[in-house]
């Protein structure tokens, strides 16, 4: 390797480090709140050693319900996932298998549905919600996210269910299989890395989502990503509560998205054929 390749893979790397530390950086920050004494937090200079505390958490767990936000927030989002799923995946495989000549505008117009800033829809949803009698309950937020998150699944799926030879469900229909049997028995699990990214990105988007549950749920019903908003106080900010309450608003889906990153690989690098 020659001296100019060495140098230049060095400041990639450097490159790389240095945009990772700043991303961190905020991050790392909050952690740390959460583990000092609320009068340590903002001492000049800041202290880089501190005696760690549970203080935060404890004041945390006696302020708010944690246990019933958490199960809120995973309510919300495996129920937007497995709707979105459901009518999502059938709906890819259909534009797939299509022999419209349109097929690929209508799987972009999907996309485009999801590229649509969502508070447009918002206050609308809002008073059909109340008509009906769903405002303030999962439901609500369920239905709404469903709705823009199954555009963006019937997009995915249909650059899997495009790139994969249709071969062997022509196979399969020879052999007797019906048009459903031929989806669900062949079709479907040779494109389970597709579906396993739409459920994650799914779970992603409704689990960070903080604007239309705050509009749509109830104190009974709200989400862990709401009751954050709870530590900006009128007069000051609870900052120490505020890093407490991240931990258990986001390790769970740093944890997923750790265990499945190459799945969310695969989503993000599987393009419309």
């Amino acid at each position: 390797m020659s001296r100019v390749s060495r140098r230049r893979i060095l400041a990639e790397r450097t490159g790389v480090l240095v945009a990772t530390l700043l991303f961190l950086l905020p991050v790392c920050w909050l952690i740390a709140t959460a583990y000092k004494p609320s009068n340590q937090i903002f001492t000049v200079p800041p202290r880089l050693t501190f005696e760690p505390t549970l203080d935060q958490f404890r004041q945390a767990l006696a302020l708010f319900d944690v246990v019933s936000l958490v199960r809120s927030s995973l309510v919300i989002s495996l129920g937007t996932t497995l709707l979105s799923l459901l009518l999502g995946v059938p709906s890819g495989y259909a534009l797939a298998r299509s022999k419209a000549r349109f097929a690929t505008g209508f799987a972009y117009f999907f996309l485009a549905i999801r590229m649509i800033p969502a508070i447009a829809a918002l206050i609308p949803f809002y008073l059909l919600m109340r008509d009906i009698g769903l405002l303030g309950s999962w439901w609500a937020v369920i239905v709404f996210n469903t709705m823009l998150n199954c555009a963006f699944v019937t997009w995915m799926m249909f650059s899997y269910f495009k790139s994969l030879p249709p071969d062997m469900e022509e196979a399969a229909l020879t052999d007797g299989c019906t048009l459903i049997g031929a989806f669900l028995r062949v079709a479907l699990p040779s494109v389970r890395s597709g579906i396993i990214a739409c459920a994650l990105f799914c779970m992603m988007f409704s689990w960070n989502d903080f604007l239309h549950p705050m509009f749509l749920t109830t104190l009974d019903s709200k989400p862990i990503s709401v009751a954050l908003l709870t530590a900006y106080g009128t007069k000051d900010i609870t900052w120490g509560t505020l890093g407490a309450l991240a931990h258990f608003s986001t390790i769970p889906i740093v944890l997923m998205a750790l265990f499945m990153n190459r799945y969310f690989v695969q989503g993000a690098t599987n393009g419309v054929q």
